[in-house]
């Protein structure tokens, strides 16, 4: 007999859980604090475009609406690098025809909620989780003035990076660990917007960076010619969200930080002072489940900061991973989440710990000659080794069959080697040459490094 689920949660995790198991004949409601987004005003200022990749890309393809999907995501082969000085740079991102998409999470949002419903998926809007009764298996919820109770047999806490579910879940629990860390930069939102008939005022099919060391712009492509812009920058200090509060600042700072930005965005300034500032967080718990009837998933369980754009594709992997389990262990809910915990943390460790690193490397390091030098040594090292050098993008990005703890190891090593490597004199004139491929493949062959 298959239990019934309740999801909390209608983002994208929660919407996506919820056709894997509508499909696989499970009666499912979902239940979410928020109204329903497919009717309400879009919010300036509060998404970060997604980048899906090849694992989102495999959960998406097994649920059968990968096309479906496609049809409003644009894709960026690679990072275009603005420079101070006004020079770009275009760093591809994998071999050829290897890319990532760029899909606005309202879009992508509102498309799962709507697939789910064409499968019987329930959904109820304005729904604040209260309580859970952990013994007699009822949620309670606040609507308007009403407070009423949901029945469950299992239970998915789905709702994010400050989940009300987790909550409950942890006050009602002797050994629960938890720990969250914020970032010292925080984001805000710029606007970029279409030039004449709808046309794309920078390159469209890439992911563009300005990398000023202490802090970075970055733009995705909407489908409509616009770029959805964001500023990840200190909240405090000399250059600081604390000292940008008048147009003059903001004006002045941009000029002389990003000039190219000013003449791409006409209120640019207002919209700066407009739109609000939202921090970056690193949430790592355990445990994540209750027996056989309860469990956290995505950003509930493991929030992760968004530099190597996988928050989105890592919730996605969550349901494949779970999907595996169940095709593999059938009713046993007590077997499918207790593996599903025991592969999917250390991942979910390793994807946050990569994520954070990834930040310092897209800021201060993107646009350093002997960081490109070293990219440049990998990804010919990769062209001509393929099954001994994989670079730690790639190995997370477009390699779904490698987990996430395993590349995060390999990425370690390869780094350490990378750093001798750029240490010899002279890298710069042999860097092409035999010796120091051999020199590279020596080392991966000694398991000490």
């Amino acid at each position: 007999m298959k239990k019934e689920v309740v999801i909390i949660g209608a983002g994208l995790v929660g919407s996506l859980l919820s056709i894997y198991l509508v499909k696989r004949g499970y009666k499912v409601t979902i239940y979410e604090r928020r109204g329903d987004m497919r009717k309400q005003q879009v919010e300036a200022g509060r998404s970060i475009n997604l980048a899906l990749s090849d694992r989102g890309i495999k959960a998406l393809t097994e649920v059968g609406i990968i096309d479906n999907v496609m049809q409003i995501a644009i894709p960026m082969h690679g990072r275009q690098i603005h420079n101070l000085d006004g020079s770009q740079a275009y760093q591809p991102y994998g071999k050829e025809g290897q890319f990532i998409n760029s899909v606005s999470r309202r879009d992508l949002n509102s498309m799962l909620m709507n697939l789910a419903e064409n499968e019987g998926v329930n959904f109820h809007f304005n729904y604040a989780l209260l309580e859970v009764d952990w013994k007699e298996k009822v949620v309670g919820f606040k609507n308007g003035s009403e407070q009423p109770t949901s029945n469950f047999q299992l239970l998915f806490g789905a709702d994010g990076a400050y989940s009300a579910t987790r909550l409950a879940h942890m006050l009602q629990h002797q050994k629960f660990e938890y720990s969250q860390h914020y970032i010292d930069c925080g984001y805000k939102e710029l606007s970029i917007p279409a030039g004449e008939r709808r046309s794309f005022l920078l390159e469209k099919n890439a992911l563009h960076i300005w990398p000023r060391k202490e802090y970075m712009l970055i733009a995705l492509p909407n489908t409509d010619g616009s770029f959805t812009g964001t500023l990840f920058f200190p909240f405090e200090g000399e250059t600081s969200f604390q000292k940008l509060t008048t147009p003059e600042s903001v004006n002045t700072f941009f000029a002389s930080t990003f000039p190219d930005i000013v003449k791409l965005i006409p209120d640019l300034t207002q919209q700066f002072l407009a739109n609000p500032t939202a921090s970056l967080v690193t949430v790592k718990c355990f445990p994540w489940i209750r027996e056989d009837s309860f469990s956290l998933i995505g950003d509930a369980a493991h929030a992760i900061v968004p530099f190597f754009g996988q928050g989105m594709n890592a919730g996605f992997e969550d349901c494949s991973v779970l999907n595996s389990l169940m095709e593999r262990h059938n009713e046993d809910w007590s077997t499918i989440l207790n593996q599903f915990q025991e592969l999917r943390k250390p991942d979910a460790d390793a994807i946050a710990d990569l994520a954070v690193t990834n930040f310092t490397e897209m800021r201060e390091r993107t646009a350093d000659p002997k960081f490109l030098l070293q990219k440049k040594i990998e990804a010919k090292l990769h062209q001509r080794h393929p099954d001994k050098w994989i670079p730690a993008y790639s190995q997370v990005t477009f390699s779904p069959g490698i987990r996430y703890s395993e590349a995060f190891r390999n990425s370690q090593r390869q780094e350490r080697i990378m750093q001798q490597i750029m240490q010899q004199e002279g890298i710069e004139d042999c860097w092409d040459s035999d010796e120091v491929e051999q020199a590279i493949l020596e080392k991966l062959e000694r398991r000490s490094l």
